[in-house]
């Protein structure tokens, strides 16, 4: 069984295409990683760093909050540190909400069979 199902979408992305993706330099996205306990890139045997999507999306919401909204590392840390909870909250609902989906395509598609 494939780890990567969808080839289109890539398990791993470099420091410098991170970069690229937010118009962040590579210093900024070192920093951030120290800065930020939550944000832990796999690091290979070579020291190079790959960003998952978890990572990105994490990456993301540090960029809007410091450099969009005007956020001081400190108060971004905070932010995010008290909406991990809430984070973890919506991570479990949509997982029971996909599983519902999925039970309803399973029955729809059983009373197909029936008609």
């Amino acid at each position: 069984m494939s780890l990567n199902p969808d080839k289109n979408v890539r398990l791993y992305y470099s420091i410098k295409e991170v970069s690229e993706m937010l118009d962040v330099n590579i210093t900024t996205l070192r920093f951030w990683e120290k800065e930020f306990p939550q944000l832990k890139p796999k690091v290979t045997a070579a020291k190079v760093r790959q960003y998952s999507e978890k990572d990105i999306a994490l990456l993301r919401t540090i960029r809007s909050l410091v450099k969009v909204r005007g956020f001081k590392i400190a108060a971004a840390r905070k932010y995010l540190m008290e909406d991990m909870h809430g984070a973890e909250d919506r991570a479990e609902l949509l997982d029971t909400l996909i599983s519902v989906r999925d039970q309803l395509k399973d029955l729809k598609a059983s009373l197909g069979e029936l008609e």
